[in-house]
């Protein structure tokens, strides 16, 4: 097999090749020796939840489907410019 041209190295090259570029690309995008411990970098000390819920109106078998005093109708008033 020594005699047909092709050294071993060069096959070798190929898989060799492949496995650096996606180790490389593994690396490049995972950052594992740059990310943070999200767990421990992220921890908020939850507190129970304050307020009340006060029930302000019900509305049962309408048909009317829209909001008294909408302004679908006008966007100029609806929409403000900038600047």
């Amino acid at each position: 097999m020594a005699g047909d041209g092709a050294p071993g190295w060069i096959l070798a090259a190929g898989p060799a090749g492949g496995a650096a570029t996606y180790w490389a690309l593994y690396r490049y995008y995972r950052n594992t020796d740059k990310s943070h411990a999200y767990e421990r970098d992220t921890l908020i000390a939850a507190q129970p939840v304050q307020g009340n819920q006060e029930k302000v109106d019900h509305i049962s078998r309408t048909r009317d489907s829209d909001i008294d005093g909408d302004n679908s109708g006008n966007h100029r008033a609806r929409v403000q410019r900038l600047g």
